[in-house]
């Protein structure tokens, strides 16, 4: 066993026990994965905030979950890309600790901000006559600056609890980032208190969203169901399943990671979930997106032919 004091830096286990031609095939796969990610957020983000088509309280929180897409998948791929390459798979306390926290204050943030998008969607199809009165400007950026600042407070509540213990047991991580449960695990003594403030705190932060989200849809359905006009039914409709879509991939992940009881998981059940919301999930929401949103279809033809026609000029 170590002291605690010595212990300076963790080891990823990752994708190292994979062959050196799966390793290839991952980091293609990734790479690919990763810059599709970028690149399709970066444009929602781009057209989100100079389309003056797009100027709506929908548009203004979708261009902020793209935001939080690039942070949280920029937290973790780049060093898993690293990782698979090199054979030091190191990486130090305070780095472990800095990444811990960033993809605590993202992952909140976004799960606070998935329940607001689904208020806003509850206020223009049940209310449109007060919609603008009651989603101003200051009001979605209020809402958007909650959805922050509970991240950053959270982030540091759930940081002290996964590093409150001194480490002296094995420093392998068996994942390809700093997660929560499995760094805890991994602590002197018992660590059964972290886990359940863990556990606790996820049950506030994940199913204090949800039942917001499940109100709002509900009264969404009602509403839809009362109308005479079934065309009307399936636009209205249309334009509330590409959140939904976005809030089931985001909330199954997040609770199979940090709600289900420990003795349940392993590197193999960890790390395809890990998968789903650090990088599937940032990935998925800008295509569901642009592919169910007209609007967001037709603002990103506009950016990239002016992208076009800008390059043509140049040569």
């Amino acid at each position: 066993l170590r002291n605690s004091s010595t212990v300076t830096e963790f080891i990823l286990v990752g994708f190292e026990h994979s062959s050196p031609s799966t390793r290839a095939l991952l980091v293609a796969l990734f790479l690919a994965l990763y810059s599709l990610a970028m690149a399709m957020n970066g444009l929602i983000i781009f057209i989100t905030w100079t389309d003056p088509r797009l100027n709506s309280p929908m548009y203004f929180f979708l261009g902020h979950l793209s935001l939080l897409d690039v942070c949280f998948i920029t937290t973790t791929i780049p060093q898993m890309l690293i990782h698979l390459v090199v054979k030091n798979h190191t990486v130090s306390f305070v780095s472990c600790m800095t990444q811990m926290y960033l993809v605590f204050c993202v992952g909140v943030a976004e799960c606070i901000l998935l329940a607001f998008m689904a208020y806003d969607r509850y206020v223009a199809i049940c209310h449109p006559l007060s919609y603008a009165q009651i989603m101003r400007q200051q009001v979605c950026v209020r809402l958007v600056g909650t959805a922050w600042f509970f991240g950053l407070i959270n982030g540091i509540f759930l940081e002290y609890m996964s590093f409150r213990n001194p480490f002296c047991r094995d420093n392998h991580i068996e994942n390809f980032f700093c997660e929560a449960p499995i760094v805890i695990a991994l602590s002197c003594g018992d660590p059964q208190f972290s886990l359940r403030m863990i556990f606790a705190d996820a049950i506030v932060v994940l199913l204090s969203p949800m039942v917001l989200i499940v109100t709002s849809y509900a009264r969404i359905l009602a509403s839809i169901l009362s109308r005479a006009s079934s065309s009307g039914r399936g636009k209205t409709f249309s334009t509330c399943t590409s959140h939904l879509t976005v809030v089931i991939f985001f909330y199954t992940s997040a609770m199979f990671s940090y709600m289900n009881p420990r003795s349940t998981h392993g590197p193999d059940k960890d790390k395809p979930f890990s998968l789903l919301y650090t990088i599937i999930t940032p990935m998925c929401n800008p295509i569901i997106y642009s592919f169910r949103n007209k609007e967001v279809k037709g603002a990103m033809a506009r950016a990239l032919g002016r992208s076009s026609l800008t390059r043509q000029s140049l040569s």
